[in-house]
């Protein structure tokens, strides 16, 4: 089913892969891998084989012969049972440099799990136990410049770990941010928004504030303002933020922004749970998080929205998608789905960023799930804010179809001016400052100073938040022509892992705003 008007279009891609996405990553095989929980009871799909989870610490089915995770092939449009052992639920996770899925923690004997997801043909989840040094509930992974990751906090977790484990950083270490801004009985500082600044250090938003974190000495940098309108933003209030695009700028210092988006405000989770559900927020903050003086420039969206995801597009436009406009996050606590995509375009003035995109039929709201994927599409699943499977005389049944959200850039009529990469090919490998050439075809009119070539890293996406998420500008303009149709324009490579982590990126051209498919590349 295809659903086609100007500002996007949307299409069933399965009706049914058997669970609810409820966490979402794409592997560097073009496939994606997703989960919900094992405690669900049975899901509509089964384990190969005739193989079933036998665990007595299983609070729904100490034996159960249904997947609760599986691999979805986009090229084929196919699902594959996957078999995860330990409950994954609102757990956390991140790619390694190499491209492993690294996925952390979880519910019960889950908590303090390590699960390995290798993205080769017919591999399953490997499973090491009693791997974290805390359990690890409603945490947030990022990855670090040295190639491990931190996790940071998770329910009654003050405090942050690294993985892999090395010599003495075995244990976990105190994070004070988080006692402070826990709300009493609500939390709300639950999956904190995390993302590597240009220096090296971390910047945590929990609640309603944000610190810059150096993790290497375990002390605040700097202590942002709070949000203006003091509401808060993180689980189960539930905003989404992102870092706007990095672009390097010769001769400058690097900039960093961040964008917090939605939530739900104070006393909504409480109201929600006496059945009263409060209008979400409509508030954006953004903050120049390198300022010496930073503040908050608050905007507003064209939805109120809780529980949405907001995503980098390769063209750096800033897509937000799912949620409510009404509720928490929590079972059974979301009112009035938001159908309607928004784009915001973050170089436009203050005022006209926002725009309206075409609506899906599908309510995506609590446990919904969105990723990039290579093809500039985004895939969107999930929805399942009942405590089981429930299917039928509930306000908002189990979601178990899969969609694809085509932004306009995809349309047919800028087919002409969509570039295709020529080289480098796919898998290639980059070294930290290194020159890149990279060829493409234009079947249009090229408009040199109007080409641009973007770096995406693919994110963890879970409860309204897309981990180790970031998009870098390695520049633009100076393109020659090598022939007819074909072009060249050279570009540098990120100058060090505080820019880019070591690891897969999808490398992009943009041709006025239409960008390209994307390449797989490694950087190091």
């Amino acid at each position: 089913m295809l659903i086609n008007a100007a500002g996007g279009s949307w299409e069933v891609l399965k009706s049914d892969i058997g669970i609810s996405a409820m966490h979402m990553q794409l592997m560097i095989n073009d496939r994606v891998v997703m989960f919900d929980r094992t405690d669900f009871g049975k899901s509509k799909i089964d384990l190969p084989n005739g193989q079933c989870r036998v665990d007595p610490e299983e609070i729904a089915l100490k034996r159960d012969c249904t997947a609760h995770s599986v691999e979805y092939d986009v090229a084929k449009n196919t699902i594959r049972p996957l078999m995860v052992l330990t409950d994954v639920w609102c757990s956390s996770g991140a790619l390694s440099p190499d491209g492993r899925l690294i996925q952390t923690g979880g519910f019960n004997d889950g908590d303090d799990v390590v699960r390995v997801f290798r993205p080769c043909s017919g591999c399953d989840w490997e499973e090491v136990g009693s791997a974290l040094a805390r359990r690890r509930w409603y945490a947030t992974n990022h990855l670090l410049p040295d190639g491990r990751q931190i996790i940071i906090g998770g329910r009654a977790q003050f405090n942050y770990e690294f993985y892999p484990k090395t010599g003495s950083g075995t244990q976990a270490y105190n994070l004070p941010f988080l006692v402070e801004t826990n709300d009493k009985g609500i939390e709300n500082n639950l999956y904190p928004f995390v993302f590597l600044n240009v220096d090296g250090h971390l910047f945590i938003f929990a609640n309603n504030r944000a610190i810059l974190f150096d993790y290497s000495k375990g002390t605040v940098v700097k202590t942002y303002p709070e949000m203006p309108d003091g509401n808060p933003r993180s689980y189960p209030s539930t905003g989404s933020a992102v870092l706007l695009p990095l672009k390097k700028l010769p001769g400058a210092v690097e900039e960093a922004e961040v964008l917090v988006c939605g939530g739900a405000p104070k006393g909504s989770y409480t109201s929600a749970k006496s059945g009263r559900f409060v209008r979400a927020l409509s508030t954006c903050g953004r903050i120049k998080i390198t300022d010496p003086s930073p503040k908050w420039v608050m905007e507003t969206m064209p939805r109120a929205r809780v529980m949405g995801d907001m995503l980098l597009l390769p063209n750096g436009d800033v897509l937000i998608i799912n949620g409510a406009s009404a509720g928490s996050a929590g079972w059974e606590y979301g009112r009035n789905p938001v159908f309607n995509p928004v784009l915001y375009r973050p170089d436009n003035e203050v005022g006209s960023r926002f725009e309206v995109e075409n609506p899906s039929s599908i309510p995506r709201m609590y446990h919904s799930t969105a990723i990039l994927l290579r093809d500039g599409r985004v895939l969107v699943g999930g929805s399942n804010p009942h405590q089981l499977y429930e299917f039928t005389g509930v306000l908002f049944p189990t979601e178990l179809s899969l969609e694809a959200f085509s932004p306009s850039y995809l349309d047919s009529r800028f087919a002409n001016l969509r570039p295709t990469i020529i080289s480098p090919v796919s898998q290639a490998k980059f070294r930290y400052g290194q020159q890149i050439a990279v060829r493409f075809t234009i079947a249009g009119t090229l408009k040199g100073n109007s080409v641009t070539v973007t770096m995406v890293a693919p994110s963890f996406n879970t409860h309204s938040f897309s981990m180790n998420q970031r998009l870098l500008v390695l520049g633009g303009g100076g393109v020659k022509a090598l022939g007819k149709s074909t072009y060249e324009v050279g570009v540098l490579a990120p100058g060090s892992g505080n820019l880019a982590p070591s690891g897969y990126y999808l490398l992009f051209v943009v041709h006025q705003e239409i960008p390209s498919e994307g390449i797989w590349v490694h950087i190091q």
